[in-house]
């Protein structure tokens, strides 16, 4: 994924031998420099708490305790006592953990007094520790400092309630991927009311929440911290027999956004069907008897998930909800599924959240395109949950069927809601995106072309681990 190349290490074993390196100079020239040098890492790392923002999925956890374990033997010849690493969706029993913000006062109450800083990573963030330890040295650990790479919008955009719509450069907000950190005493005022009941993008809620209004600090930037794109190796993409892709419909959308579908990526789905309040054999369309709804479609979309169970469609391992304004790649969806394990009830795309400081719910935002495997459809049809009307909100349904089974929601940030323009350059400048949603005042084709087509994928897709630079 994006990393940190001036606080990463290349790999494990490499870091550990270029410390061992330096620290041997340092000896020779003077114990006591050695000493004073080992002496000021250990109280700085006994300060910092790592915080992994880690995932429950079999596939994620392996990836958070890997990162755990890499900065455990980074800090093995710097500290006797290791400094606390957490993995966030451990933490406690609430699922909205991730959301961060309603954890702080429990983090604050269990390491407010004894440490200095939270440092936040992604599970595939590369830290190299002691160039981490030199960038926070800069700052006086007792005021209130955020700390991070900073993004900012080009304009106002939806998934920021077109914030700071005058000058949206204004506001600054981290990237994740890069790692970010908040000073303790900045803790004591977490207890805040949350401003909204949506989680939407949580790096820019988490900028918001902490500036309050001018009361608190801003963004920070920090060098040290950094994104790059980098190769990563994958495993063999899932099969596209073994996708099946349903696509939601409506008649007055027929020859509007259906023709957008097939020009683009249609193409490259081995089973699709396209559903409708209307027949249409020259698409062809589907009525599966719900009536189209102007709010939500949760009727047809558990109308959806009937159908991919029973016998009326061939069996896949997964199945992929769409709207008829999704841009999508698939070849680069059959990549990413190839982390998962379709035997373990997984539900897949970019995730949001409602009430999640209230013991709320999150849900899959349906625009970017919900993945299931199959055995989560099958959890999802045996339990009681059913929509509450036709025309409620399908993926918050969804979101709160899930929750009450007890069943994860796993987040892709490839996963788009909304279209390129409502997201900073910066954020996807190291990403190889999977979706975008919506047509509104772009030219759809121009953009599939743009972000999501790869040449090298239009008869297979074997060639994507050298065309494209993964984030898995």
């Amino acid at each position: 994924k994006s990393h940190v190349p001036s606080i990463q290490s290349v790999s494990t074993a490499a870091g550990c031998g270029l410390l061992s390196q330096c620290v041997r100079q340092l000896c020779f020239q003077s114990s006591q420099t050695c000493q004073r040098q080992f002496r000021g890492l250990d109280e700085d790392l006994r300060e910092i708490v790592f915080v992994i923002q880690s995932q429950s999925n079999s596939f994620h956890m392996s990836w958070a305790e890997r990162q755990r374990a890499d900065l455990l033997q980074q800090t093995q010849s710097l500290t006797q006592t290791p400094p606390p690493v957490l993995l966030l969706h451990s933490l406690t029993d609430n699922e909205g953990d991730w959301s961060i913000l309603p954890l702080l006062p429990y983090l604050s109450s269990l390491f407010g007094k004894n440490s200095s800083w939270l440092v936040f990573l992604e599970e595939e963030t590369n830290v190299k520790v002691t160039k981490l330890l030199q960038a926070l040295r800069k700052f006086d650990r007792r005021k209130e400092w955020f700390l991070g790479k900073p993004l900012h919008d080009e304009e106002s955009t939806i998934i920021h309630h077109y914030a700071f719509a005058e000058n949206p450069s204004i506001f600054k907000y981290p990237d994740f991927s890069a790692a970010w950190a908040l000073s303790i005493p900045l803790l004591d005022r977490s207890d805040d009311p949350l401003k909204s009941d949506f989680t939407i993008d949580l790096k820019h809620e988490v900028a918001l929440y902490i500036w309050e209004n001018g009361q608190g600090p801003r963004l920070t930037a920090v060098p040290e911290l950094c994104t790059e794109p980098e190769h990563s190796p994958t495993g063999e993409p899932v099969k596209k027999e073994d996708i099946f892709v349903a696509v939601k419909t409506c008649k007055k959308f027929h020859s509007e956004r259906v023709p957008v579908v097939k020009k683009t990526w249609e193409r490259e789905a081995s089973l699709l069907e396209y559903y409708s309040d209307h027949t249409d054999p020259s698409i062809p369309t589907i009525d599966l008897g719900v009536p189209n709804t102007e709010r939500g479609h949760c009727g047809k979309t558990f109308a959806i998930l009937e159908r991919y169970i029973s016998d009326a469609v061939p069996k896949t391992s997964w199945l992929l909800v769409v709207d008829d304004d999704t841009l999508i790649s698939l070849p680069r969806l059959q990549m990413l599924l190839s982390c998962y394990n379709p035997s373990e009830p997984v539900c897949l795309g970019e995730r949001y959240g409602y009430g999640l400081g209230q013991g709320g719910y999150s849900y899959i935002t349906g625009g970017g395109g919900m993945v299931f495997s199959r055995a989560a459809v099958v959890r999802l049809l045996a339990s009681d949950c059913k929509c509450y009307r036709d025309d409620a909100p399908d993926d918050m349904v969804l979101g709160m069927c899930l929750n009450a089974l007890g069943l994860p929601v796993t987040h892709s940030s490839l996963f788009h809601q909304a279209r390129p323009e409502d997201y900073s350059r910066d954020f996807l400048a190291h990403q190889v995106p999977i979706s975008f949603h919506k047509h509104w005042n772009i030219d759809p084709v121009a953009v599939f072309n743009r972000w999501l087509k790869d040449e090298s994928m239009s008869t297979s897709t074997h060639g994507l681990n050298k065309s494209t630079k993964e984030e898995l």
